[in-house]
């Protein structure tokens, strides 16, 4: 068995910052379009050489992509990703986010071990597969995740040991299963002392809430940890960090601010039933809300290989996402909604008015605001989708716990629209938060994409 070492290339984001540090300038935008040559010397820039030509192949394959029929989501049936990967949530749960996503890695480098189409995310087993097929992928797939949830879970059997002895006795006796089986093994062995020391366990101080304002007010606030766990594909978590929020004294703050408190207050009489429910839709616990929504990909294709890769793909994207997302929410501190519309007096913006009051829809969670999460999970998980099916035009359903309902999509632009509006009617975030996480997202999975899962020939 070798496990790869995992080295990237950096990558430039696709905006740059024009708002440095000058006195008396007030930026209405706090991103811009990476800046034309005339404007690189004004952002810290080089020379005309740094600018950006639109890619005329990338725009081509766009208009080929919407010129096709849509992709339609139809879920082929349970199979051992899809399987495990609710075993694996099941076990890991909300408590441990990434040993959820170290279990799909697991299947899709012991899955690719047999079918070998694409390139393995680190391990690379020695056991012979020698006319393997497809008996041996589920056996190597149901082998590696029982064995990381085992290493990772020991005291968690109830949740997995009675699905092990049913699922490989499901799977018929003879070369392949015995082959799947040592597959399984090594990567399982593989990722655990890939993924060990992570660390989760680093010694945080306690933290100490801003008093000025623009700082975030919360108390012993959650996730902290995320920053300092080990990316699955990026280099940091600090690699894409968002440009930072609006200053307060800005026009688009002002408008972000207004719009927060028209629309998301208890009392509003503007928001409407609908964005009331679409508010509550994405209130539910993101890692319980994922889990079960993403599951339909890994069961929409008969390809247990191509199965397992989606999957894979997906959950490496968003984890990277959202602790990048957590490292700039922490690097920034900056507070929601409800603390700035009850302080508006204090942010030096004139078009800004303070309600002492005002009180969101529904709850904020105690974390600071910029940029949103949920708009750094979704940016991810669309650009996976967008990259995987070659177009935007996928159809399929997302549904919610809270509200009970379920949302149609026809286009994987239309859920992070949805989750941008969501988290402003509910009083949670800035429009701008949102946006930037989602670019934020986007940028995650695209540079996880470039790096992992490439097809053998790519390289």
């Amino acid at each position: 068995m070798t496990i790869k070492t995992i080295t990237r290339k950096t990558n430039r984001s696709r905006y740059r910052r024009c708002d440095r540090d000058e006195p008396g300038r007030t930026m209405k935008l706090t991103l811009v379009p990476v800046c034309s040559a005339i404007l690189l010397s004004a952002c810290g820039g080089g020379g005309v050489g740094d600018a950006i030509a639109p890619d005329a192949q990338a725009l081509s394959a766009d208009r080929a992509a919407e010129a096709r029929p849509p992709v339609v989501i139809v879920s082929h049936g349970e199979n051992a990703i899809s399987e495990w990967g609710a075993i694996a949530f099941k076990t890991a749960g909300n408590v441990a986010a990434h040993d959820f996503v170290t279990v799909h890695l697991a299947m899709y480098d012991a899955v690719m071990a047999i079918a070998g189409t694409h390139q393995p995310y680190a391990i690379r087993p020695t056991t012979s597969v020698a006319g393997a097929g497809a008996q041996a992928m589920k056996a190597a797939a149901i082998e590696a995740a029982y064995l990381v949830l085992k290493g990772l879970f020991p005291a968690g059997g109830a949740n997995y040991e009675a699905a092990y002895t049913a699922g490989i006795a499901g799977v018929p006796d003879g070369a392949d299963k015995t082959a799947g089986r040592a597959i399984g093994a090594e990567v399982a062995a593989g990722m655990l002392a890939l993924r060990a020391n992570d660390g989760r366990l680093t010694t945080i101080a306690p933290y100490v809430p801003g008093t000025t304002p623009g700082d975030f007010r919360g108390v012993n606030p959650v996730n902290r940890i995320a920053p300092y766990i080990r990316p699955f594909a990026t280099l940091s978590h600090s690699q894409f960090r968002a440009p930072g929020p609006l200053a307060l004294a800005s026009d688009a703050y002002a408008i972000d601010l207004n719009e927060v408190k028209d629309l998301a207050s208890t009392s509003s009489i503007t928001r409407t039933v609908g964005q009331t429910e679409v508010a509550r839709f994405h209130t539910e616990n993101p890692n319980t809300f994922w889990a079960r929504n993403l599951r339909q990909f890994a069961t929409a294709s008969t390809n247990l290989a191509e199965n397992a890769r989606l999957a894979a793909m997906l959950w490496t994207a968003y984890q990277d996402a959202i602790s990048g997302c957590f490292e700039s929410k922490y690097h920034y501190n900056f507070w929601r909604p409800t603390s700035a519309i009850r302080l508006a007096s204090t942010d030096g913006n004139a078009a800004t008015i303070e309600d002492a009051t005002w009180t969101p829809v529904v709850g904020t969670p105690n974390h600071p605001e910029y940029p949103a999460a949920h708009g750094c999970g979704s940016g991810a998980v669309t650009e996976v989708l967008r990259d995987h099916y070659a177009t935007k035009k996928i159809v399929f359903s997302f549904d919610s716990s809270v509200t009970g309902t379920t949302h149609p999509f026809e286009r994987s632009d239309d859920l992070v629209k949805e989750v941008m509006n969501a988290r402003v009617w509910g009083g949670m975030h800035f429009r701008t938060s949102i946006d930037h996480g989602a670019e934020l997202g986007k940028d995650v999975a695209k540079y996880v994409l470039r790096n992992n899962f490439q097809p053998v020939s790519s390289r």
